[in-house]
């Protein structure tokens, strides 16, 4: 465990750079502070051993002024030596966050897009703000009084068997009880409880991250946490932790507690004793209160051990969650660079597994997109939809087969050539808490305002900047300033044209907007399609009826491909899904008659009219 915490140690300061010779100043600024903070203690013991020995004729005692002010001059010296090394170690301590922060925030950007997804983000939110930040608190207190804590004990043990070793025996073996009491609570087996109950935190935050993101879906239809089930089994599974802990560590703690508090006990009797028979009372009576005054710092002392020996722990389990990540590997970049001769879309017999998943997330794929064609990735939940468009852009990296832009394997074209020539617009879209024109130019870092202006305009996005304060320049979140989920993905999908990328993968991104912003959406949506190659994954059918070709997949294969009609004439799986959906969109609230079901089969609804006549003139307009 000495050897781990060493490494953990060593690894902690490696982020300190040139600011790790001021943690060795603190050491020994430290120990020198613990040295003359007992001396004080020592002069004290001088003044009383001078009262009594001048009794009754109290003018004899002619050091009493010289060993008070030796003293307040070391108590004086001890604090400000000790703030010295609180200096050093802040200081250091401020950089070493802050490096470890950079460097992990560094890593992170080099790795896949998927692999947040696949780590949480609130776990990984944690890690990056929480858990580097206990680092912080280590560095800049905790090693100071650890040192504190190792030099003290040696200087008052000194101390104790100096002036008479009978007294000094009745502190130290308490001292000891209480030390094995400690042990059994902060011993090695802590370290995996520190371990399980940093898991329980970050699966905690996780989930409660996910939760509140679901908070809508939850006031809306009256639920409780109790139908987040994974976010009420991690409350549950942290409060059984805690709790199962505490009752182990209560009778350790009472025991502790008990014996860290019996050495004065120990002391009276021992007092009571030795003066039965009246012999040396005064010299007794002296070294009976310079060990009643000195007990209580090696009280202090072994609290601080106690708390020492658990922020080790902390410090283990934190370096090795921050090894996790800077451990996971980017997507490696090929020396075979390729560049994409065209903008058509190929997966040949692709397949990729999770880590940690048994099945399949695509397996055996293979599907085709041609320069400036629009092709639909249409499949129930779970088939590999999502799984195969990040395969596309790369965020994952297919295990077997090949995916290929304009005939260059993705993975030989050099990533910058990439993300300029795929766009990807998400399902849930996010924005950044600063201004319209500091997001949209996150595509384009060079874009004027006018060219922000015009992609605005294409993307439906004029009602939005017309009732903005500050126009693009409007902080959103700011001062009350709030998009909706539709207006949000309208601001997207500016991004996306002013980056004006080739190949462009749509996640169907209407299914929290309302009918108006649906509409608009999706003529933002053929604005960006008419120049590029188009990826749409549908969960609404109606918005790819009209695309060139349709792969239906199942458990993460194409089961069936063809144009809309084709594929209603199969009489398979995309039929099947096209009779539910058409189901879902002819359920009217309090009207089950057949007259409601005929009405409302008669056309579909006016977002689903203006979706088909947007896709279709976007075809044509091509």
């Amino acid at each position: 465990m000495k050897r781990k915490t060493e490494n953990a140690l060593g690894k902690t300061l490696a982020f300190s750079g040139r600011h790790k010779r001021l943690v060795y100043i603190s050491f020994v600024l430290s120990a020198a502070a613990a040295a003359a903070g007992i001396m004080p203690f020592v002069y004290l013991w001088r003044i009383i051993n001078d009262v009594i020995q001048a009794s009754p004729d109290y003018a004899n005692a002619t050091n009493i002024v010289h060993n008070g002010w030796m003293a307040v001059f070391f108590s004086i010296t001890a604090m400000l030596v000790y703030f010295a090394a609180l200096m050093c170690s802040h200081t250091a301590a401020f950089r070493t966050a802050s490096n470890m922060k950079k460097a992990l925030l560094a890593h992170i950007a080099m790795l896949p897009a998927g692999f947040a997804d696949s780590a949480g983000t609130g776990g990984l939110r944690r890690i990056v703000l929480e858990t580097t930040a206990s680092t912080e608190t280590l560095l800049a207190h905790n090693l100071p009084d650890m040192i504190q804590a190792a030099v003290t004990p040696l200087c008052i043990i000194a101390l104790l068997f100096v002036y008479d070793w009978r007294f000094g025996l009745c502190c130290i073996i308490p001292l000891l009880a209480a030390f094995a009491c400690m042990m059994k609570m902060a011993g090695p087996g802590m370290e995996d409880d520190i371990k399980k109950y940093q898991n329980a935190l970050e699966k905690m935050s996780s989930e409660a991250v996910e939760y509140v993101r679901g908070m809508p879906v939850v006031k809306t239809f009256g639920q409780t946490v109790f139908s987040f089930h994974r976010f009420k089994k991690a409350i549950d599974d942290y409060g059984r932790f805690c709790f199962s802990y505490t009752m182990r560590a209560r009778m350790p703690m009472i025991m502790f507690t008990l014996f860290i508090n019996m050495p004065f006990a120990f002391l009276l009797c021992l007092a009571l004793f030795l003066t039965k028979g009246g012999a040396a009372m005064q010299d007794i009576l002296v070294n009976f209160l310079f060990y009643v005054i000195i007990t209580p710092v090696m009280v202090t002392t072994m609290n601080r051990i106690m708390f020492m020996s658990e922020n080790m722990m902390v410090l283990n389990d934190t370096v090795s969650r921050v090894d996790e990540v800077l451990a996971m590997q980017p997507l490696p970049e090929s020396r075979n660079t390729a560049h994409p001769g065209g903008h058509t879309v190929e997966l040949s017999h692709v397949t990729y597994r999770y880590p940690g998943k048994n099945e399949a997330a695509v397996k055996d794929l293979s599907i085709k997109a041609g320069e400036n064609t629009i092709i639909a990735l249409a499949g129930r939940s779970g088939s590999g939809k999502t799984t195969a468009a990040a395969l596309i852009s790369r965020f994952l990296d297919a295990q077997e087969g090949t995916v290929k832009i304009g005939g260059a394997d993705v993975r030989d074209i050099p990533k910058k050539e990439l993300m300029n020539t795929v766009s990807y617009v998400f399902q849930e879209s996010r924005l950044l808490k600063q201004s319209i024109a500091d997001n949209l130019r996150i595509a384009r870092p060079d874009a004027s305002d006018r060219e922000l202006l015009e992609a605005l305009h294409t993307a439906q996005c004029d009602d939005i900047i017309s009732r903005l304060p500050e126009g693009i320049n409007t902080i959103i979140g700011s001062k009350g300033t709030y998009l909706s989920g539709g207006e949000k993905q309208r601001i997207t999908i500016a991004r996306a044209i002013l980056k004006n990328a080739p190949v462009v993968i749509l996640d169907e991104a209407t299914a929290f907007a309302d009918p108006e912003n649906e509409a608009l959406v999706h003529k933002a949506f053929t604005a960006l399609a008419e120049h590029a190659t188009v990826i749409m994954i549908a969960h609404r059918l109606s918005s790819i009826r009209n695309a060139d070709r349709i792969y239906v997949l199942d458990k993460g294969s194409v089961a069936e491909e063809g144009r809309h009609e084709e594929l209603l004439k199969k009489n398979g799986l995309y039929s099947a899904m096209w009779k539910e959906y058409m189901k879902a969109a002819d359920w009217v609230v309090g009207d089950r008659t057949e007259n409601a079901t005929a009405s409302k089969r008669q056309g579909m609804n006016q977002t689903d009219r203006q979706t088909t006549s947007a896709t279709k003139n976007g075809v044509k307009g091509r």
